[in-house]
């Protein structure tokens, strides 16, 4: 029996432990033991570029980043979908993960980092997508953790809340997507997501061309257009540096403004939100 031999490996900054391993000419990454992706599974790693990319194919200069390097499949089938002119980002936390590409996995896909269309950025991906104000991006790929619950680096949830999806919607053009891979189902995220603005599509994915069930995920998310009203609220934001009220905000202000003087401000707050839920509960008049 052929040895199962660690090539490589190195601590993350949050101290995990990621090392490289090849056994009879495949090629492992795990994580604290725990297998990462492999050579001999690399169905949804390629999946993701598939469905992130697909609207790719007739741009004349395509902008994509993909966080997380890895053993490289993704970035391999990005290559494969977008023309010559094409520009790919490829954001890698560990320099040590770029470097094993280079020396172990040449005859895999390492030779992909000479490409010219890439361009490998040694950086938090978040700080990467939050950076992005004016070079923005038509795909954006995120394979860096496990799950959206079950994090590689402790800091990643960031790429799953609130402050990671408005970045993400920043940092993509009109028309753009992003995809995440997931190595399960993850139903709260996809609420999550929904809830920041983005139409999401769900598809499964197996592991490996030859697996009975498709437990992976790739999540699609679409960012939402902005209004008019919203767009009209940017721009004012931009102009003065102050946030505009909601509408909701304003009938309260006046609420509060139109009541007695012999009342005691927060009583007057109290009364005037009680008179604003009944209004809005209320039924709108027939026309």
């Amino acid at each position: 029996m052929k040895p199962f031999k660690t090539l490589a490996q190195v601590r993350s900054p949050d101290g995990s432990l990621i090392t490289l391993h090849e056994h009879d000419g495949e090629h492992y990454i795990k994580h604290n033991g725990r297998q990462l992706m492999s050579t001999i599974a690399t169905v949804s790693e390629l999946l993701l570029a598939d469905l992130g990319c697909r609207h790719l194919r007739n741009l004349p200069k395509p902008r994509v980043l993909i966080g997380g390097l890895g053993l490289g499949f993704t970035l391999k089938r990005v290559l494969e979908i977008v023309g010559k002119n094409a520009v790919v980002h490829v954001s890698e936390l560990l320099p040590e993960m770029v470097q094993w590409n280079r020396e172990f996995l040449g005859g895999v896909n390492g030779e992909l980092l000479k490409d010219p269309r890439v361009e490998v950025i040694v950086e938090d991906v978040f700080k990467v997508i939050n950076d992005a104000k004016t070079d923005k991006y038509d795909s954006i790929l995120l394979d860096t953790d496990h799950t959206p619950s079950s994090w590689v680096q402790a800091k990643n949830v960031r790429l799953y809340e609130r402050a990671g999806f408005t970045a993400v919607s920043r940092a993509l053009n009109p028309n753009g997507l992003v995809a995440y891979w997931s190595a399960t189902e993850e139903p709260v995220f996809v609420q999550k997501l929904c809830s920041a603005g983005f139409k999401v599509q769900t598809y499964e994915a197996k592991a490996h061309t030859t697996a009975k069930r498709a437990v992976h995920r790739i999540y699609v998310g679409e960012a939402r257009p902005l209004t008019e009203r919203e767009v009209a609220a940017q721009a004012a934001y931009k102009a003065t540096g102050k946030r505009p009220q909601s509408p909701s905000a304003i009938r309260l202000e006046r609420a509060k403004a139109a009541r007695s003087p012999f009342i005691s401000p927060s009583q007057a707050e109290g009364l005037a939100r009680v008179e604003l839920r009944k209004s809005e509960s209320r039924p709108s008049p027939r026309k």
